[in-house]
């Protein structure tokens, strides 16, 4: 006896694009991939019929598919796009666990017995998830969640006592352990066969505990239980009115007792919201729908603010918005999109946050109501080669998208340079003899710099780095190809230039 619980495993193949399409409609038939610090992580098939994979840098992925659809990284909205998935299952058989998104596990003795045989239970959710969310997904059937899991993926019900003998062929990869599957390879030790052959003492002794317990998994010894999942209660609270509302201050009337209800509600089961949805029905059946984030704790005064601002922002007319209403609200749903347990707010070092940033950001959210979602933005670093390639911009409020932030290859190396002008400055650069500085294709220097002229200056050159290539969008008819310097100049300062199609240019300044 292994021990192991019997588990059925529910997979989505992709399901970060999956995610993507259902999310952000993204076709999904055509070349996707989603990128996380800058190396391919999921790709749809089309992707994968010209060549890319997991693991490709960026720069590989789109040449080997220049239509390539690039995506961020973000798990947010693959474990928001798979709740659906969860909940349908869980409509087939109890005690679903979620192992990520794309994944969850059940004990397969419930469903099996509820739909005469695990290859019935398996087809039945199948089905089911089909019908409810128009999702593609395998199921696998094994002992232990960790066999269960590599059987999804082959669509396979393994026989009871027969994990072993299943997982035996596998390759070590799919331990999931990058450091111990390329040691185990190194040394020879490919298959989970092989592995799980080895001595437990000694591959405790000589690889430490996590092997110790990968080597169970190995062998098909999976003792865990699963951890049941507890459905979320429904905290959203809603009202319908027979009489449309189509004044501002009836509409923030009623919105501030559905606030009240919402904020009694989240109390109840000891949770504070951080970020609200607000959901409206107009009388000719136009859906509205925006989505509000406060970096504290919501209390009713707040979330009946924020619901005023919005409401005001969608019924005031005249500011040619297309998407503006043009009849009352006749049902305004509250849905609290993120919440926090109530004591798992960090004060500050000298109690609560300052009242000046809780005005600051009332002043915005106010003006952001008045003016439109995209009206007020906040600036952040994201990706890039060059600094002026690096600024992005998210709504007030909002979360910036994940992985935005990895590091490039060919980054400039830190420090950050203090001033990046709106466009670059043209410059020459030139040698001890006045001679202009010129790089070969080799990115040879023709001289040293020995002099800067900018804006009719001529500043001495005391110091300078570089040069560093940078070709970027080759495989388009724009594509850009720089040498950039770092310069240190007589006057104190340091200038990032960079020298474009034998023009230089002075692209920021350092303090």
């Amino acid at each position: 006896m292994t021990g192991a619980v019997r588990t059925m495993v529910l997979w989505c193949p992709d399901w970060p694009i999956a995610a993507a399409e259902i999310v952000d409609g993204v076709p999904a038939h055509t070349p996707v991939a989603v990128l996380y610090a800058n190396r391919v992580v999921s790709c749809s098939p089309a992707a994968r019929a010209q060549g890319v994979a997991r693991g490709l840098r960026r720069r590989e992925a789109q040449y080997r598919c220049p239509e390539l659809t690039v995506l961020g990284y973000d798990p947010g909205r693959d474990a928001r796009a798979f709740e659906p998935v969860v909940a349908a299952v869980a409509e087939v058989a109890a005690g679903v666990q979620v192992l990520r998104p794309g994944a969850c596990a059940l004990a397969a003795r419930g469903p099996a017995r509820h739909c005469g045989g695990e290859a019935a239970a398996a087809e039945r959710i199948i089905e089911q998830v089909a019908a409810e969310c128009l999702v593609e997904s395998q199921v696998g059937v094994a002992d232990g969640a960790f066999a269960a899991g590599l059987a999804a993926r082959a669509g396979q019900l393994v026989p009871p006592g027969g994990t072993a003998a299943f997982l035996a062929g596998l390759d070590v990869g799919a331990l999931g352990r990058p450091p111990l599957v390329d040691l185990l390879r190194r040394l020879g030790v490919r298959t989970l066969g092989a592995f799980a052959a080895l001595p437990a003492a000694d591959v405790l002794a000589r690889f430490g505990a996590d092997a110790a317990w990968a080597h169970r998994l190995a062998a098909g010894r999976d003792p865990r239980p699963l951890a049941v999942r507890q459905p979320p209660p429904d905290l959203a609270v809603s009202a319908s009115y027979e009489d449309p509302l189509d004044r501002v201050d009836a509409a923030a009337f009623a919105a501030r007792g559905l606030a009240a209800r919402l904020h009694e509600r989240l109390a109840a089961h000891g949770l504070a919201c951080t970020r609200l949805g607000i959901e409206a029905v107009t009388a000719t059946g136009l859906a509205l729908h925006r989505t509000w984030r406060h970096d504290g704790l919501l209390t009713a005064a707040a979330i009946a603010d924020r619901v005023r601002w919005q409401l005001d922002g969608w019924l005031t007319p005249a500011r040619g918005d297309a998407a503006r209403p043009t009849s009352g609200l006749v049902a305004l749903r509250l849905v609290p999109d993120g919440v926090v347990r109530q004591a798992g707010q960090q004060p500050g070092l000298w109690g609560e946050a300052g009242e000046g940033g809780a005005r600051a950001d009332r002043a915005l959210s106010r003006v952001q109501g008045l003016l439109g979602f995209g009206a007020v933005v906040t600036a952040f670093l994201g990706g890039g080669r060059s600094p002026d390639d690096r600024p992005r911009y998210v709504p007030w409020g909002e979360d910036r998208p994940a992985g935005d932030d990895a590091p490039w290859p060919g980054r400039l190396p830190a420090p950050a340079p203090a001033v990046v002008p709106p466009v670059p400055v043209p410059a020459e650069v030139r040698d001890a003899a006045g001679a202009p500085v010129t790089v070969s294709a080799r990115l040879a220097l023709s001289a040293p710099p020995a002099l800067l002229l900018l804006d009719r200056r001529r500043l001495g050159v005391t110091g300078w780095a570089g040069p560093w290539p940078v070709d970027e969008r080759w495989w388009t008819d724009s594509p850009r190809r720089q040498a950039r310097f770092q310069l240190t100049l007589a006057d104190g300062r340091a200038a990032l230039a960079a020298l474009t199609g034998g023009r230089w240019e002075v692209r920021a300044f350092y303090d």
